[in-house]
Formats: C-alpha cells, sequence, structure tokens
C-alpha cells in the first residue's frame, strides 16, 4: 500500500527551498501511472504527446480536450500521491475564456490536480485567468508545439542574445502571471541555470541542464517503449520494447509448439 503523502503545490515550493530535486515523468494510462507513483515520482504529467506514443499519430496537433481528459481519469486512478497535472492541447486556449473553460473541464472531468500549457509572454493573460478561477497552472516554455507550427520544424531556443533575452523574458512572465512552476524545454544549461535562479517557482528541466531545480523526461522514452524520436537530452534506463516482443515471441511460440498452456496452466 502507497502510504507516500501527497505531493502538492506547496510541497514542491518547499523541495526547491531546501534544495531537493523535483521528478517529473509521463503518463496515460492506469498502469504506467501507477508503476510511477510507485517509484516515488512527483509529478506525472498527462502530456498530448498521448497522440503521437499512445495513439501512434503523426503529430500531436490532433489531440482534444475530450481525449485529455479520458486519459487523465485513468491515470488519476493510477497516481495516488503525485500530483497529476493534464496538458491543455494545442489549440484548446486561444482566449482567456476558452482556457477558463476547457481547463476546468479537465480538472472536473479528468480529476487532474493542476494543468499545463505551452506559452511565451504573450499567454500572461490566459495563465492569470486560469489561475484566478482556482485552478493551478505549470507553465512551459523554450520547444513548444506553437513554435513548431510557426516554423514548420524543431528548431532550439535561445541561440543568441536576442532569443535568449525572449526566452527570459517568457520565464518571467508566465511566473508573474501565477503559473506555480515551469517546464524549460532545449535551452542552454547556462539558461537553465539563470531562469531557475532569477525565480521563486520550481523551474523543471527537459534537456535544459542540471542545475534546475528537477528533471523531466517522457516515461516511454527513458523505458524504450517509444524509439522513433532520441533527443540528446534522453537517457534510456531500460529496453521494454526489446523485453515486451521477446516475451510475446516466446508465448507464440510455445503455443504454435503446444508447450503452453500444460497442466500447471488449466483447470482439472
Amino acid at each position: 500500500m502507497n502510504t507516500r503523502p501527497k505531493v502538492t503545490v506547496a510541497a514542491l515550493r518547499t523541495k526547491k527551498r531546501r534544495n531537493q530535486k523535483i521528478t517529473l515523468l509521463t503518463a496515460y494510462d492506469f498502469p504506467m501511472a501507477s508503476f510511477l507513483d510507485q517509484a516515488g515520482i512527483d509529478i506525472v504529467l498527462v502530456s498530448d504527446a498521448v497522440g503521437t506514443i499512445g495513439n501512434g499519430r503523426p503529430e500531436a496537433f490532433s489531440v482534444t480536450v475530450d481525449e485529455m481528459a479520458y486519459h487523465t481519469r485513468a491515470v488519476k486512478n493510477g497516481a495516488k500521491s503525485a500530483l497529476v497535472v493534464t496538458t491543455l492541447p494545442y489549440g484548446s486556449y486561444n482566449c482567456a475564456g476558452e482556457a477558463v473553460g476547457n481547463a476546468t473541464r479537465l480538472m472536473k472531468e479528468g480529476r487532474a490536480d493542476a494543468v499545463h500549457l505551452e506559452g511565451t509572454a504573450r499567454s500572461a493573460e490566459i495563465v492569470s485567468s486560469i489561475v484566478e478561477s482556482g485552478i493551478p497552472v505549470l507553465g512551459h516554455i523554450g520547444v513548444t508545439k506553437q513554435r513548431i507550427a510557426l516554423s514548420g520544424t524543431i528548431s532550439l531556443p535561445a541561440k543568441d542574445a536576442e532569443s535568449s533575452k525572449e526566452m527570459i523574458t517568457d520565464a518571467m512572465v508566465m511566473a508573474q502571471s501565477g503559473a506555480f512552476a515551469l517546464i524549460v524545454e532545449c535551452l542552454p544549461v547556462s539558461l537553465g541555470e539563470i531562469i531557475t535562479r532569477s525565480l521563486e517557482i520550481p523551474i523543471i528541466s527537459i534537456g535544459s541542464g542540471v542545475h534546475c531545480d528537477g528533471q523531466g523526461l517522457v516515461a516511454h522514452d527513458m523505458l524504450g517503449l517509444f524509439k522513433e524520436m532520441s533527443p540528446r537530452f534522453l537517457k534510456v534506463y531500460a529496453d521494454l520494447q526489446q523485453a515486451t516482443v521477446s516475451a510475446v515471441t516466446q508465448f507464440r511460440e510455445e503455443v504454435e509448439s503446444g508447450q503452453f498452456p500444460t497442466d500447471q496452466h488449466s483447470y482439472g
């Protein structure tokens, strides 16, 4: 039985003050959420990468609020102690009213503890409106779907002084607008450190260096279950794809040869 205290927004702030690292991994269903919770992960993020990793689509732009609510409910059932944060998918928070409405749906229908959204300094009104409605917001800057949609490709941000200043401004505005924490994706290590030291809220790195308050990865990536992308920041901790294919192959061969089932696996 899991006796770990429930992770809260306040608990994450305390970890930052005490210089204790925060962990974040993604999940889209009950079993994975349960595994992450048993392992003591602080934040389980129901990312809209469920479109690609969970559903095999070529992109995540088409994920709907209904789909996010469905997957969030499943994750919430598995993650009893971790803070369950769900993503507002692309196109679901174009204005403050729409953002509050969809965030409320994900909290009520998905039973999430908080919502996550990608944004920039221009997202200030959206973030503050959601927070003022009583919903905690996890912000996200750096490599985001919005930037990918505008440029048509994945390009690393903060390559020069001007774009680095832009990232710092994005981070500051997100914090000032009420975000309880911030994911910074694929920023230079030095910039991740500057943002972390400059803001009171926890800063969670995805490929932005060791100096941030915490680290996040996509669980399916780090477990070797999804090999279509291999970003530089990814560390693969296990190859469960190979183990699963091997086990299923053995099952098929034993069935075809008559080795399974035996009397041990049958009822008299």
